[in-house]
């Protein structure tokens, strides 16, 4: 009796041990997943790829530099005007440099003022050029992005020098006297050269890079 009795004992023992250990396997392996992937902020909410991109997308801000004008005064005038073909006689007329016997067409603007005032540059650039001419002045010429130069012709007291950096609207020099125009007296004249044209420049004042 005892004999039967351990051999039945011994497989149920096993059976029992067998079921005991899975059922711990089981309880283990959910409590874990419980813990672990449960939500620890239920209100958290992720952000996918495709929102990011269209969503939360950061504009890039285009460049809009404007040309201005070389000088910051308000009263400065036009003595010469840029000859112009297509421009009418009255302006043509106005537009022409008698110089040494010779009428010529005057290739930029001039401005003047009673007296003396600052020179800027009309635009970013480097300074390419400075030098001293017995007929047009002392010049300095800038070159910009876009293809576009400067030049400043007439001047005086120049605080740039070649290879400078110039910002616009800083101060390159004052407006000076030449011997082309000597009856203009203290002024300014200005070039601009766009795509290795020379082009009216009251044309160009006021209009953005994008728009050349």
């Amino acid at each position: 009796m005892q004999q039967k009795l351990k051999k039945i004992a011994i497989p149920t023992i096993y059976v029992l041990s067998v079921v005991a250990f899975g059922l711990s396997i089981y309880f283990i392996q959910l409590i874990v997943s419980n813990v672990v992937f449960q939500d620890p902020e239920p209100n958290l909410k992720y952000v996918d790829k495709e929102i990011l991109e269209e969503s939360y997308s950061i504009p890039v801000i285009g460049n809009e530099t404007t040309i201005i004008r070389p000088y910051l005064d308000t009263d400065i005038s036009i003595a010469k005007n840029y000859y112009d073909y297509q421009s009418d006689v009255t302006n043509q007329e106005n537009a022409i440099i008698y110089y040494e016997n010779t009428y010529m067409q005057n290739s930029g603007v001039d401005y003047r003022k009673e007296g003396t005032f600052d020179v800027v540059a009309v635009l970013d650039g480097t300074v390419i050029n400075v030098k001293e001419d017995n007929i047009l002045g002392n010049i300095v010429e800038i070159r910009h992005n876009n293809e576009i130069i400067s030049v400043y012709q007439s001047l005086s007291d120049i605080t740039v020098k070649i290879d400078d950096t110039v910002l616009q609207g800083q101060i390159i020099g004052k407006s000076g006297v030449n011997n082309i125009n000597k009856q203009l007296k203290e002024h300014l004249h200005f070039e601009l050269y766009y795509k290795g044209m020379v082009v009216n420049p009251e044309n160009y004042f006021g209009k953005k890079l994008q728009e050349l």
